[in-house]
């Protein structure tokens, strides 16, 4: 634990940081990745398996990342992950410039080893503060992202024509530059440090017990659900709006801006929500927004249509994601994090590389029209869930 408040608050505030600057990262690959691969991709419907390489990237690595900074302690765990971004993002810039489509798929995958790491910062805000401010610590640590909403689609755009020839190439060699920051940023935290288990009299809960525990499910499930359906319309987002439906790379920049912005924007007041009415309906809440998202879509595919549905979109994500990460979050002792967040993290993201694999092959295959229809009846299900498992929790 802190020694201090003021200590809590300069880790909340550096953390912040951090995750605006991590988020950039992503951002800039939401926004521009797939427009920058389908000009050498072996097949248009190809396009989207780059940045389902970052997912994947993340998705495999999370149980890692998680273990390795149990291992080095929370600083030098995070710094470690921000720093496999440099590398990654000159690979991404020199299969660009190469046009070298799996070379780019594996820099992006690099990109997701260190996005990996970055997940963890809200548990680390989480861990570092006393039990009952758990869930603003996190709120406000995913606050920082309204920054990314900004700054990286606006840097992928601004960059977008820097090597000549070469479109996109310079816009993830901003990666590295950002990454640079996330590392510096880090190396001033003072994070609490880990517990360990030292002997089986204090190892906590076996991890086959913790796993059926209603407590620990239902948060993994509903995070995400939430993480997967905003991945699947996410990503098939901008080649829909460009490819599809003929606006422009710009136009589809702004979209995918301001839904970075609506996915950490109600980060301010999440937090104070979930205290007010608890983390099971603000999870609920979340999936509901993105069920309307994808009625919204059903309406139209002007400009508009795309940017209020990738809003709402970012909303329901942050409801969603925020709300399963404080359930989780006071579902486990101390010596159990470890454990609990390595799992969490790998079913949250394995959920988002599946979407995010699955998301260009159904935008060829079936339409924009039908990856909204698909997510209507799975956010309506995951609803039911949570609230059959809040009843019996309560019950219980």
């Amino acid at each position: 634990m802190p020694d201090s408040r003021s200590q809590s608050i300069r880790n909340i505030g550096l953390l912040s940081a951090t995750q605006a600057l991590a988020g950039s990262n992503s951002s800039i690959i939401m926004s521009v990745a797939a427009l920058a691969a389908v000009n050498f991709a072996p097949d248009p419907s190809a396009a989207t398996l780059p940045v389902t390489a970052m997912i994947v990237g993340l998705a495999l690595t999370t149980s890692t990342a998680t273990m390795l900074i149990y291992r080095l302690g929370r600083t030098r765990g995070l710094m470690l992950g921000a720093a496999i971004g440099i590398p990654a993002s000159v690979l991404a810039s020199l299969a660009v410039i190469l046009g070298q489509f799996y070379l780019f798929a594996a820099g992006l995958f690099l990109v997701g080893v260190s996005g990996a790491f970055m997940q963890q910062v809200r548990f680390a805000a989480a861990d570092s503060v006393a039990p009952q401010f758990k869930s603003q610590a996190i709120s406000w640590v995913l606050f920082g992202g309204v920054a990314a909403g900004f700054f990286g689609p606006q840097l992928s755009a601004i960059t977008r024509t820097w090597v000549p020839g070469a479109e996109y190439a310079a816009s993830f060699m901003v990666i590295a530059v950002i990454s640079s920051l996330s590392v510096l940023i880090l190396s001033a935290t003072r994070l609490a440090p880990v517990v360990q288990a030292s002997g089986t009299a204090d190892a906590g809960r076996p991890l086959s017990v913790l796993l059926r525990l209603p407590e620990v499910l239902l948060p993994m499930m509903g995070a995400a659900l939430a993480y997967a359906l905003m991945t699947l319309i996410m990503v098939a987002a901008p080649l829909a709006m460009v490819h599809l439906c003929g606006h422009s790379p710009t136009e589809a920049a702004g979209a995918i801006q301001w839904h970075v912005v609506a996915m950490f924007a109600p980060s301010f007041v999440t937090g104070a929500i979930i205290k007010r009415i608890g983390a099971h309906l603000v999870t609920a809440i979340g999936l509901l927004l993105i069920m309307t998202c994808a009625m919204i879509a059903l309406n139209g595919t002007s400009v508009a249509h795309f940017t209020v549905t990738l809003v709402l979109l970012g909303v329901g994500w942050n409801f969603g994601f925020i709300g399963g990460t404080a359930m989780l979050a006071s579902s486990y002792r101390p010596q159990e994090a470890g454990r609990v967040q390595a799992v969490n993290e790998q079913v949250v993201f394995g959920a988002s590389a599946l979407a995010s694999l699955g998301s260009g092959l159904l935008l060829q295959l079936v339409g924009w029209e039908a990856i909204n229809l698909l997510a209507i009846p799975v956010a309506g299900v995951a609803i039911l869930l949570l609230g059959l498992g809040a009843w019996r929790q309560a019950r219980a």
